[in-house]
């Protein structure tokens, strides 16, 4: 199917708090998040990493944001150390240091 060719990511820069704060809402908190990578070889089903029983804290399976990058710039192809430069032609790359993690894909 198209799966194959295409890639769907459904993350956030944060998580939030898993308590209820005093406002009776959540903070932000990037400590633990969750994200859901389909398709692009993507392993199907899997998941990959485990927090503490309250959320709290990654036990399992910490990943940083660059190594999440390079995952998907590794499944698209695109090299992690090629530099692009933004619209003030400031250069970056697509996963500043990361290694694609390999565990995630079939």
């Amino acid at each position: 199917g198209k799966l194959k060719d295409t890639i769907v990511v459904l993350t956030t820069e944060f998580g939030r708090t898993p308590q209820i704060n005093q406002n009776v809402g959540r903070d932000h908190y990037p400590q633990a998040f969750t994200s859901v990578l389909a398709g692009g070889g993507f392993k199907g089903g899997y998941v990959h990493g485990k927090t503490s029983k309250g959320g709290e804290e990654v036990i399992e399976g910490s990943m940083t944001i660059p190594d999440f990058n390079a995952s998907i710039a590794h499944a698209l192809g695109i090299p992690v150390d090629h530099v692009l430069y933004s619209p003030t032609v400031r250069p970056f790359t697509v996963a500043h240091k990361g290694k694609p993690q390999l565990g995630l894909f079939s």
